[in-house]
């Protein structure tokens, strides 16, 4: 047809210029002859004499090739399009048939004792033809396994759960799917659900004890330890198992190992207090939701206020294994969120009826595709989700100059984040002579006097050093910074300000810190407390914005980063509609984003209006609560009265039931703030001396936009109040009125 139109394009100007030239012989014959011509029809395009016609049969014949050269081009192409697509659909068709009929063949062979071998194929059958489809591309990887399988089977047996009415049957199916497994373990264990086929590579790396800790080769991941203890294990003979494991691993692609679910419905990355507020928020709105929680720590969802303040003033010396602690009010709790026999094991996920909330821990999420609504494990396992919230928190960060100081100076220098930290400092605490805490925030602030007071009974020294003028420079006002130094001080604190380190080093058995202004402090050991950066690792795999200033996931007003995706907590960065862009890093923060991200999963689409609040404790005497900016840079407005014995962060417990304040803070009701109806006595501004109790409002353009309460509790509502009006106020001790601070 190509070839036709191209030879036209040539003729068509050469039969257009003869017939122009025709029209204009008899044009000037008219003329000179004064008479007409036998008209011609103007169409007829002929550079002949007039009435040939032959160059007209040329112009039909070219067009009439055309034409059916074209139908016949088109003809060929729809008739092989259509080939193609019926070979593809008969490929497709034919993939399911090479599993289902050898299955039946294979339990038969392997399970040869009695009638529930011939049970199996019915029931695992359609679970591999239903796993089968999915990764179609895997199945070549699988093909290299048959060779090594046969040999080990024989010499162990293969254990198996006791799952639900079938035992041995399920040897089968295990060895059907780690066909490599059976190479180094032939005695994996394996499971009755669908979701738990294992995949060759991914199993030998990880075994999973707790499932079968009966088994000399276990293989299941490791869950909570609550778990382990429904599972039982019953052996079977498995050496003629190895053979059909061989020919079915070739079939299905790329299974789950054991002990994984390998669908989710609400996948949570992280185990933190984010995770666990939204894993509950999702369960109340849908009772059978099925939530996975995973976490890279070893232990369930935890509560991390209490690693550097109460945990520090227990009298039982088993805490560090415990992690139990009494509150300021005396009442005792773990520092853990709910008990192991609240959540179900991972690999039960999928079976419960009524769902529940599964924690596989130790693993990490190590990469994200949206596209495909998946993440994959550390050791390579793939697990597909519906819905997906990321709350990885952060982690904590380091100096330079320790980083490059050495092993040993690394070796004897704790970031302080994790239970594992709490336990190790606390083993430092008791074994060594000299802890140094560098950082002067709440951390470092709350830590320095925890090992202070810790001091009193051994002769451990306690030094604190940080570049700013007083204890929580960036944060209080200079006056109140130093007040909370004297405080500091007084817990048995060696403080050193404007400290800057210019070089760590190790000699003579001691850690060296040099300052630039040539002093020079020798430690056994330092605690550097200096911030935390957010994990932001799945950040480009998952094709997610960072913002740049702040750090963390940006997200919109119902924390939605992504379509099917959501971030809660310290690597979240939402934007604050009275404050602008924001990311905070406190538990009440996470508490609530992490209640938000999990209603929005369930469809609830509400936007995030909640004003975080956060609190420190200087012991049991000294507390504040604070909210919105506190900024040292700002201006400050201090309204301060004599504190009484009940404006301690013990008598604010005692009142409230709870250490963690947030608890019973966030619950309250930001209603039109209501002053006291007594008299109150004419405010005390900035008193020298005394900061018993007080309220400090932090202004930007004249308006109030963070607000600390200085040992002034369960006031919080109010304070949530006067920031969410925005307004400006002409007299802010008439405002301070409102947090009753001059009632005994």
């Amino acid at each position: 047809m190509w070839t036709c139109k191209a030879m036209w394009k040539k003729l068509a100007p050469l039969a257009r210029a003869s017939s122009t030239v025709y029209r204009q012989n008899a044009r000037r014959a008219v003329l000179n002859n004064e008479r007409g011509l036998p008209l011609v029809p103007q169409a007829h395009m002929s550079s002949g004499t007039p009435g040939s016609g032959g160059d007209n049969n040329l112009y039909y014949l070219l067009v009439g090739a055309t034409c059916v050269g074209g139908g016949f081009y088109a003809y060929r192409t729809i008739k092989g399009d259509k080939d193609r697509y019926q070979e593809r659909i008969d490929e497709i068709a034919s993939r399911p048939n090479k599993v289902v009929p050898e299955q039946p063949m294979t339990y038969l062979t392997s399970e040869a004792p009695g009638e529930q071998a011939a049970e199996t194929p019915q029931e695992t059958s359609p679970e591999v033809a239903a796993v089968e489809p999915e990764e179609p591309p895997a199945t070549p990887e699988a093909e290299i396994a048959p060779e090594p399988v046969v040999e080990p089977a024989p010499e162990e047996s293969v254990g198996t759960p006791a799952a639900e009415p079938v035992v041995e049957s399920e040897a089968a199916p295990l060895a059907e799917s780690v066909p490599e497994e059976a190479v180094e373990r032939p005695s994996a264990p394996a499971l009755s659900e669908p979701s738990v086929e294992p995949s060759p590579i991914e199993v030998t790396e990880e075994p999973l004890a707790p499932i079968v800790e009966s088994e000399p080769a276990p293989v299941a991941e490791s869950p909570p330890a609550e778990t382990a203890e429904p599972q039982t294990t019953t052996e079977t003979e498995s050496a003629p198992a190895a053979e059909p494991a061989t020919i079915a691993a070739a079939e299905v692609p790329a299974p789950t190992p054991v002990g994984f679910p390998s669908h989710a419905p609400y996948l949570l990355i992280g185990g933190g207090t984010a995770s666990f507020a939204a894993a509950r928020s999702i369960r109340a709105r849908d009772p059978g939701a099925r939530v996975l929680i995973i976490t890279d720590e070893p232990d369930l969802p935890y509560m991390r206020p209490p690693l550097s303040k109460e945990l520090w003033f227990s009298d039982d010396s088993s805490v560090v294994d415990t992690l139990r602690f009494k509150q300021w009010n005396g009442k005792e709790r773990s520092i853990y969120f709910q008990p192991p026999s609240f959540y179900i094991s991972p690999q039960d996920l999928e079976k419960v009826e009524n769902g529940g909330v599964a924690v596989l821990t130790g693993k990490k999420v190590v990469h994200m595709d949206v596209r495909g609504n998946k993440v994959t494990l550390s050791d390579n396992t793939e697990i597909s989700y519906d819905k997906c919230l990321i709350a990885t928190g952060g982690v904590p960060r380091n100096l330079q100059v320790i980083e490059r100081a050495g092993e040993e100076v690394t070796k004897r220098t704790t970031l302080f984040r994790k239970v594992e930290d709490f336990k190790a400092l606390d083993k430092v605490s008791r074994y060594t002579k000299s802890i140094t805490i560098i950082g002067g925030g709440f951390l470092g602030s709350e830590l320095a006097c925890a090992l202070g007071r810790r001091s009193a009974d051994s002769d451990l020294e306690v030094i604190q050093m940080f570049p700013e003028k007083g204890n929580m420079g960036k944060v209080l006002p200079e006056y109140l910074s130093n007040w909370t130094t004297a405080k500091v001080k007084s817990e048995g604190v060696k403080v050193i300000t404007e400290a800057l380190v210019k070089d760590v080093s190790y000699k003579d058995g001691k850690v060296e810190i040099k300052l630039k202004d040539g002093r020079v402090v020798k430690t056994d050991h330092i605690v550097a407390a200096v911030g935390l950066d957010p994990s932001v690792e799945l950040a480009k795999s998952a094709g997610l914005e960072v913002d740049s200033d702040f750090g963390g996931y940006r997200v919109n007003a119902e924390l939605q980063a992504r379509s099917n995706i959501w971030v809660a907590g310290d690597a979240a960065c939402f934007y604050d509609i009275r404050l602008g862009r924001r990311r905070v890093e406190h538990h009440d923060h996470a508490v609530v984003s992490g209640r938000l991200a999990g209603e929005n999963m369930t469809g609830a689409n509400k936007p995030y209006w909640h004003q975080s609040m956060f609190w420190s404790d200087l012991g049991p005497d000294v507390g504040y609560e604070a909210i919105g900016i506190v900024d040292s840079s700002l201006p400050t407005v201090g309204v301060f009265a004599k504190a009484t014995a009940k404006d301690t962060p013990k008598a604010a417990t005692e009142k409230s039931g709870t250490g963690i304040r947030s608890e019973s803070e966030t619950e309250g009701t930001a209603s039109s703030p209501v002053a006291s109806s007594s008299p109150a006595p004419p405010p005390v501004l900035q008193q020298k001396d005394d900061y018993g109790k007080g309220v400090i409002f932090y202004l930007r353009d004249k308006v109030v936009v963070g607000i600390i309460l200085w040992n002034v509790f369960n006031r919080m509502p109010v304070a949530r109040k006067i920031i969410k009006d925005g307004e400006e106020h002409a007299d802010l001790n008439e405002v301070a009125k409102l947090f009753n601070i001059h009632e005994d």
